[in-house]
């Protein structure tokens, strides 16, 4: 029998005859077993002959490839949808490679309103819907969950949780450390801050789950077959150059398909190879041991001690014991052969988690440990995990790479992925696990809603990012945090320049674009030292890392002044934003113009030098996006600023971090229509700098070879002009509610360009500005955000952006017929701004109180510094199930709840600043 205190490390005084200065190595390890906790696993079920359970089918609707937790949801979501043409193939048997030896754990909470939302679901389906149904027990213990803070900060996090899960009904507490003890006697509660006390999490039984959804499933007609690999994946290219998945290959036969599901976990990236497509995953090792029976543990709720990277699942009479570590082991030559096998576990790497475990609950320090499990896992650069049509082939859809929460994430997942499948999209906001990365050699090829090309083909970015997400997953997520890991892959002109100038830098889509300007000089961010791990030696004196380190608060951080200065200088005297890193399209060709009126909102179809913004939404009428439009006439052969063309030409001026997400969703409809038209991609060949505020005019008529009266260039036009020397196109539009011109500039001229226009502002007080002052600016001028205010699944009534839709011409867009019908039956969630007197930070998932009740939570919020307020926005609806009116909003009382704590706020229904739109148009 091994203990727990075997595995320590160190001196730490232990009862003999466990003391040991570095008992356990990789070499020398504990004689505990390896085995699964669970009474029943689906290992020794099945034919055992190699042959498949029954003969595949000539043809299907859907193949799902790969039976674990998300192959399971997937296919009995499909068919509960409709779809009873639906065939699961496991190459072994069900729970195979990952999901049999998974913890099995289920959080309710988490700090993102979609994951809630996705999170209970799968506790609805597991607990609720497959016992109705099947009327078999899936093996769901509700238990509860217990979070874990040994800082004011980690507490913090937990009660914006706990005010997040109002708003969702998820009943949570926070609980000081005696009332921790009362609940968890056997709980050291020495170093507590307190604990967020959720009493309907619990647990799930990966054998009892999987097995009950194939039952349900296959009773609403659809097939399951085990023992039945996948070899082939058979692909066809259409008339239009477009690759479309034909059929599956299998050593017992093929299988005519247009779809193809990949749910292979681990095995998904050899699965993707097979079509063609590039799957950005991982496989790591990730283990938790068994202990032996635990007097007085029957009974007590699941613990995570983020703090410690530690938790505690309650198994029976005992406990399971893992965590995430900072130096994973990689599972670099993944087997194929690999399906209820289990790794040696490496007590090198896993004893971390031992003292935090005993220092949480001292009992287990006398604690035999019964068995181990290390299993493989899947990883992906954001720990998010990757779902939707592969761009390379269509008909090929991921849903691997969950980062060890399959389990859990499953049901909810399961059926978005069945709706992406059926309608073309999910029904929820599922833009952060959307895979969509291009091949660049493909046809029409879609870059990532996620991961760029230039990311998805490198290693060492996705290997990186990876150990960063991994060895940070129980970190506290703070609103401004950035990864340090797989950085400065794509860079802008300006950056050396900026940079120079103690620009702080963010990280988007894999740019680097600036957050804010330190007056401490540079701060280079440099390449990953992966936290010291794998015997690296950790930075010293890293002036980008001291400088994040100062953001981990969720309180104002200590440079809220220095972004304030940023924000006035561009509300009093003018200010020059580098947005470089925008994505900057050209849709052109004979079918443009039906392209566009189709996509847009907006009537775009304007002569050439008209700017419009503008909304594309999906068929359900969400927004999938919002930009700027701009009619362009042919230029030169090969020139970014002005391309040559047949027929017409529009210019796209997208927000960088989405600027994927647009590409793929034009691409997508280009391909279903079969348009002649083409979309081309400028944004590493042009730089784009923002130069905003009241004296923006009068310097750069200085800079610019061109009249910018109000008369001789209007609000929302643009033309091509010189500044210092070079051709530019100048764009009078503003991101932030000043008069103010874009500058779109060929890469080779961004410098020059860039010190013509310092050189004449210096003496007009011209400074650098981040996208820290862009988050204020814009919110304080009422100005949305795609992914935050406004996502794909808000629709442009609900988001006070009706004024962008064409519904008094005749014209036919993607999404009229839905925002017609919303606008017939009335708008039952809007949009709404509110201030608060306190001057206290707030970040998004604060609820929204009204009248007493909880109606919403804020989307997306900051402090405006010009009205000298917290400045918040979040969608509202009426709890008797009413309309939601303008008379409605006005009429009630509001408060605002931060971290358990309600502040009165003001309800707006115009821009708390400017509301009458008069800087932008220059009347100051």
């Amino acid at each position: 029998m091994s203990y727990m205190s075997c595995a320590l490390r160190a001196p730490r005084r232990l009862p003999a005859p466990w003391r040991s200065p570095r008992p356990f190595s990789s070499a020398s390890g504990p004689t505990a077993k390896k085995s699964v906790p669970y009474q029943k696993t689906l290992k020794e079920e099945g034919p055992g002959s190699g042959e498949p359970s029954r003969p595949p089918p000539a043809s299907a609707q859907v193949v799902v490839v790969g039976g674990g937790s998300l192959g399971c949801q997937t296919t009995y979501h499909l068919a509960k949808l409709g779809v009873t043409d639906v065939l699961l193939l496991e190459r072994d048997r069900l729970t195979s490679g990952t999901t049999w030896h998974t913890a099995g754990l289920l959080w309710q909470l988490r700090p993102s309103d979609v994951e809630v939302e996705l999170l209970a679901h799968t506790r609805d389906v597991i607990s609720r819907d497959l016992p109705a149904e099947t009327g078999l027990h899936t093996g769901w213990v509700e238990n509860g969950g217990l979070f874990i803070a040994s800082s004011k900060q980690r507490l913090d996090e937990y009660k914006r949780l706990m005010s997040l899960g109002k708003v969702y009904g998820v009943e949570s507490y926070v609980l000081t450390p005696s009332q921790t003890k009362d609940l968890y006697p056997l709980m050291n509660i020495d170093d507590l801050y307190g604990t967020l006390y959720v009493p309907k999490d619990g647990t799930m039984d990966p054998a009892g789950t999987c097995s009950t959804l194939a039952r349900a499933a296959t009773a609403r007609g659809a097939t399951i077959i085990e023992n039945c690999p996948v070899t082939g994946i058979q692909v066809r290219t259409d008339d239009f150059g477009v690759k479309r998945v034909h059929a599956v290959e299998t050593a017992h036969g093929t299988i005519q398909t247009p779809c193809v599901v990949n749910c292979a976990g681990v095995w998904a990236r050899a699965l993707g190879r097979l079509a063609g497509v590039q799957v950005p995953l991982v496989g790591m090792h990730h283990a938790y041991v068994v202990t032996e029976r635990i007097e007085g543990i029957q009974n007590m709720p699941n613990v995570r001690d983020h703090d410690a990277s530690v938790y505690l699942r309650l198994q029976g009479d005992a406990l399971s014991v893992g965590g995430y570590e900072s130096n994973p082991i990689f599972w670099e030559e993944v087997s194929e052969k690999f399906a209820f096998g289990l790794f040696d576990l490496d007590w090198d790497v896993f004893m971390q988690h031992i003292e935090g475990a005993i220092n949480r609950v001292p009992v287990l320090e006398k604690t035999g440990i019964k068995s181990t499990v290390c299993g493989p896992e899947s990883f992906t650069a954001d720990h998010k995990p990757l779902m939707g049509e592969a761009p390379e082939v269509r008909g090929f859809f991921l849903g691997c790479g969950f980062n060890s929460a399959g389990m859990m994430l499953g049901g909810g997942c399961g059926k978005e992925l069945a709706h992406w499948i059926i309608h073309g999209r999910p029904e929820k906001d599922m833009y952060g696990y959307d895979i969509r990365h291009a091949h660049p050699d493909a046809a029409l090829s879609l870059p990532s809603r996620r991961f760029h090309h230039s990311l998805t083909d490198n290693n060492r970015w996705i290997r990186e990012r990876s150990h960063e997400s991994y060895a940070k997953n129980y970190s506290v997520v703070f609103p401004h945090d950035e990864p340090l890991a797989g950085r400065n892959v794509r860079r802008d002109p300006l950056h050396e320049e900026l940079l120079r100038q103690g620009c702080v830098f963010q990280e988007r889509h894999g740019w680097e674009r600036p957050g804010w300007f330190s007056p401490g000089g540079a701060a280079p961010v440099l390449d990953y030292d992966y936290y010291g791990a794998y015997g690296r030696e950790r930075h010293r004196d890293y002036s980008y890392r001291r400088l994040l380190g100062d953001e981990y608060t969720f309180d104002f951080p200590p440079h809220h002044h220095i972004i304030k200065n940023e924000c006035l200088t561009c509300r009093n005297a003018l200010a020059l934003f580098d947005m470089s890193y925008f994505g900057k399209f050209y849709l052109v060709g004979p079918e443009a113009t039906k392209a566009a009126n189709w996509l847009f909102t907006a009537d775009v179809n304007k002569a050439p030098g008209s700017t419009v913004y503008t909304c594309m939404l999906n068929k359900q009428g969400g927004v999938e996006s919002d930009l700027t439009v701009s009619r362009i006439s042919p230029g030169a052969p090969a020139s970014p600023l002005a391309p040559a063309f047949e027929g017409d030409g529009y210019y796209l001026a997208i927000g960088g971090a989405v600027a994927q997400h647009n590409w793929s969703h034009v691409t997508t409809v280009l391909q279903d229509m079969k348009l002649q038209c083409k979309l081309l991609d400028c944004s590493e060949e042009l730089g784009m700098m923002s130069i905003q505020g009241p004296l923006s005019r009068v310097v750069l008529q200085e800079v610019l070879d061109t009249d910018l009266s109000n008369e001789a260039f209007p609000f929302s036009t643009h033309k091509i002009t010189t500044a210092a020397g070079c051709k530019v196109r100048a764009m009078r539009l503003s991101f932030v509610g000043e008069m103010g011109w874009e500058l779109h500039v060929p890469r080779a001229d961004c410098v020059k360009v860039y010190r013509a226009v310092m050189q004449a502002g210096a003496r007009h007080g011209i400074a650098n500005a981040g996208y820290r002052a862009i988050d204020s600016l814009s919110i304080e001028k009422g100005y949305r955000h795609w992914h935050a205010d406004l996502r794909s699944d808000d629709t442009p009534l609900e988001a006070g952006l009706a004024f962008t839709c064409k519904l008094k011409s005749s014209i036919p867009f993607l999404g009229r017929e839905a925002v017609e019908a919303q606008k017939a039956k009335g708008i039952f969630r809007r949009l709404v701004c509110f201030t608060t007197e306190a001057k206290v930070p707030m970040f998004g998932l604060e609820a929204v109180w009204r009248d007493g009740k909880v109606v919403g939570h804020v989307r997306r919020a900051d402090f405006g510094f010009a009205i000298d307020k917290t400045i918040a926005y979040g969608y509202i609806c009426d709890p008797a199930g009413g309309p939601v009116s303008l008379d409605f909003v006005k009429s009630g009382s509001y408060e605002l709840e931060r971290m358990g704590v309600t502040f009165p706020a003001r309800a707006h229904t115009k821009s708390p600043f400017d509301p009458d739109n008069k800087r932008v148009k220059g009347f100051y």
